[in-house]
């Protein structure tokens, strides 16, 4: 059950551009300051590749003399490589219902736009490929990867504005689209509160193919229900109203185990399929999170 404390309006476009602006100036200064480095040093290239030939110096190692060189010019040259560092990051976001929940200061759905815009400067600093996709249980959007400035503000806009055509979750699904169009390894944060299940499998495969991250951005609210009677209730994601007694033990018990389920699947999943988390609750620091997750891994 996903509780709704209210939804977004669609935004004119002065409004959504000073959103923008905000997003940007917040989240670059971010990624400037304290991710430049720590992403550089986490996520490392696809390997060396040939740069120049130059004459061999005291020290250089022997296992890199070009001996075809060496024999026309009758010195030893040696071969120069560098790290291939053009990477590409894939943000895959969930736009289903449950992201319009929020008790505290912020929406889970604001959250995630600071993150993905943070990672995406990240990315942008080192001249990285950045792509999203939307998901709810269909592919809502898809952004092919590029490079530069304007195509990170074009990530931000959509994310801010974006109104998607369904409420439902299937992170399965997105995780199998993102299979079928990104066909050489990425960077994949996937960002969502996980209330769903019956993504084991297909997050297993997208762990063996690509770097993957899967960042819960969670309200203190989901875990615990207030005694505080006779409540009615909004779904987001099936659209039902329905009057919970909040004053009910069994209720309250029932209400914490679904909770405690998805958290379980969540960390179960993501330990199986190798690849990383990094929980983050809506009134915590992120930043905090990113840069230990990142110090972690470096």
């Amino acid at each position: 059950m996903i509780i709704v404390i209210c939804l977004l309006k669609n935004m004119d476009t002065k409004e959504l551009l000073k959103k923008v602006r905000k997003i940007e100036i917040k989240t670059r200064r971010l990624s400037d300051h304290i991710f430049g480095g720590e992403y550089h040093s986490t996520f490392k290239g696809r390997g060396m590749t040939f740069s120049e030939v130059r004459q061999y110096q005291f020290g250089d190692d022997v296992r890199n003399i070009d001996w075809n060189v060496t024999a026309r010019y009758s010195e030893p040259f040696v071969k120069v490589f560098e790290e291939e560092r053009e990477l590409t990051m894939m943000l895959v976001v969930d736009v289903s219902g449950s992201e319009f929940f929020g008790t505290q200061r912020q929406f889970k759905k604001e959250v995630i736009t600071e993150i993905a815009a943070t990672l995406a400067f990240s990315a942008t600093q080192n001249n990285d490929k950045i792509g999203l996709l939307m998901f709810s249980d269909q592919v809502e959007n898809y952004i092919p990867p590029k490079k530069g400035k304007s195509h990170v503000l074009r990530i931000i806009r959509e994310l801010l504005e974006f109104q998607p055509k369904s409420k439902k979750t299937d992170i399965s699904l997105g995780l199998k689209y993102l299979s079928n169009v990104m066909k050489k390894k990425a960077i994949v944060f996937v960002l969502s509160d996980f209330m769903s299940d019956d993504y084991q499998q297909t997050l297993k495969i997208t762990g063996n193919r690509h770097d993957v991250t899967g960042i819960r951005v969670y309200d203190q609210r989901e875990k615990e229900i207030p005694n505080i009677g006779l409540v009615q209730m909004l779904d987001e994601e099936t659209n039902e109203y329905i009057t919970v007694n909040t004053g009910s033990k069994a209720v309250r018990r029932s209400y914490t185990e679904y909770y405690l389920d998805r958290l379980r699947y969540f960390e179960e999943s993501f330990a199986l399929s190798g690849a990383g988390v990094i929980n983050t609750r809506v009134d915590e620091s992120y930043v905090k999170k990113l840069l230990g997750y990142f110090k972690r891994r470096g």
